[in-house]
């Protein structure tokens, strides 16, 4: 996702307001797999390796991530279709070098972006795969529209994306190929995608970020009225056997839940507050081993720490079993993945 160029720094330069809340590591030895963080550098802020690796090493045990497409490093010399295979190229060299140090997470996959209307998509996704050294796991195009000013993450899908045929076809190519769809929307989305995912079965679709229920603009002050709403449309997604969640991106500002305003961040109690109704209406529809939990970073980072976030949970996972905490923390994403 992109984001308004006034939010892009405070989202990956909030040191100093994030250290105000620190907290002891809770269950510091438990593996983690974050399955989901961008990389990339806007407005002269960057977010890349050394970043990326000082909010890994701040306390939990984080093994293995997911690069997430950003629209970063793209090869403005290559002809528009091919641009962003100079992303996966970036990525994956970083990746390369980061497999040669030790006590760092290893960066294990990469999803890409591609236009999946594109008529010449395998030439394309061959390219990615060239270029991922390995690492390359599926698409995201994503689905997010909404033309609401309020919202400050800018939404890139298109009316009627899910219902145009090429888009299908395309959805359906990656299935075919062995690669999975990953999708960022809004929550008012979710009967589109639901007719997305009934339509394409040989696809894995991962849903981002809950759909992202919004709480700004025009959906300020609605939040219970459309989580009853979301409530049931999750109910209905989860009867597609091929789609799967991740948990997460729900600190971002368009969510409306303020934190990113506050004299303090939030504790991972308050994000245990706040959360708990839809992560467990998500893990009761979906079970853990089609929900993984993701960190969305950096763009979460303008409301929460990484090590709080984590902490926040674990503190929600605590109920589950051994076996459940295992596959919500890393073995979904691993088994999505095939990390």
């Amino acid at each position: 996702m992109s984001g308004d160029p006034a939010w892009v720094p405070r989202m990956a330069a909030r040191d100093e307001w994030l250290s105000q809340v620190r907290e002891e590591i809770i269950d510091p030895d438990r593996e983690i797999v974050d399955p989901h963080h961008h990389l990339w550098l806007r407005e002269g802020i960057p977010y890349q390796m050394d970043e990326l690796w000082a909010d890994t090493g701040s306390g939990h045990n984080i093994v293995q991530t997911m690069f997430m497409e950003c629209r970063a490093f793209y090869d403005e010399s290559a002809e528009e279709a091919f641009q962003p295979i100079g992303e996966t190229r970036t990525v994956a060299g970083w990746a390369m070098e980061g497999h040669q140090l030790k006590n760092r997470a290893q960066l294990a996959g990469i999803i890409s972006h591609a236009d999946l209307r594109n008529p010449d998509l395998d030439a394309v996704l061959d390219a990615h795969v060239d270029a991922g050294q390995g690492l390359f796991r599926g698409i995201r195009h994503a689905g997010a529209c909404d033309a609401d000013p309020a919202l400050k993450i800018r939404p890139r899908g298109e009316p009627g994306m899910y219902q145009d045929p090429d888009f299908r076809r395309g959805v359906t190519r990656l299935g075919e190929r062995g690669l999975t769809y990953d999708t960022w929307q809004y929550h008012h989305q979710l009967g589109d995608f639901l007719a997305l995912a009934q339509a394409v079965p040989g696809t894995t679709l991962v849903l981002d970020h809950l759909s992202t229920p919004l709480g700004v603009g025009r959906f300020e002050g609605q939040r219970d009225s459309h989580f009853a709403q979301w409530q049931d449309n999750m109910a209905a997604l989860a009867e597609c056997s091929n789609v799967v969640v991740k948990l997460g991106g729900m600190a971002m500002p368009d969510n409306g839940f303020g934190w990113h305003e506050r004299d303090l961040p939030p504790t991972s109690d308050e994000f245990v507050e706040a959360m708990t109704p839809w992560y467990d209406h998500m893990i009761r529809c979906f079970g853990v081993n089609r929900c993984m939990f993701e960190s969305n970073f950096p763009v979460d980072r303008i409301s929460i720490s990484y090590p709080v976030l984590w902490n926040g949970l674990k503190k929600l996972a605590a109920g589950y079993s051994e076996a459940d905490q295992t596959a919500l923390f890393s073995g979904t994403a691993r088994a999505v993945y095939s990390l």
